[in-house]
């Protein structure tokens, strides 16, 4: 008998491959750094709960190979899922630094209002950056 998929780093690899592919359009695209600069504290919140949330759905209620309960876990989260959620904030971080998007997009503000701006920023694009990550992850 065959068990559940288990995690393994190539799965993080491919959440990599999946999540810089769909990061990158956003990290250099204005229109959401202006969005970034308009939205609040609650608004950035609400977008980070909400990439979590895509993140496990399309982990584990698109894929019925997958079981949560069956999986390491790290702090009570399941490894794979802290990987996804890591992966597609970070490589929206990492495209934006190597981008110098911030400096591009932002050049009228500095320091922590820029930090702040380049944070919002980095959780809209890891809304998109996490469905590839996942889709990675559940394809190959």
């Amino acid at each position: 008998m065959v068990g559940p998929p288990r995690y393994k780093l190539a799965d993080t690899a491919q959440q990599i491959v999946g999540g810089f592919l769909l990061a990158g359009p956003f990290v250099v695209t204005e229109e959401v750094w202006t969005l970034a600069q308009g939205m609040t504290r609650v608004h950035a919140l609400a977008t980070a709960v909400l990439v979590a949330v895509i993140g496990y759905g399309a982990l584990y209620q698109a894929d019925d190979d997958r079981d949560p309960d069956t999986e390491a876990e790290v702090v009570g989260l399941p490894l794979r899922f802290l990987s996804l959620v890591l992966v597609a904030f970070g490589s929206v971080a990492i495209l934006a630094i190597l981008f110098g998007a911030p400096a591009t997009f932002l050049p009228e503000l500095t320091g922590v209002e820029r930090l702040e701006v380049t944070l919002r920023a980095i959780n809209v694009g890891a809304i998109f950056s996490v469905v590839g990550a996942a889709t990675a992850d559940s394809v190959f």
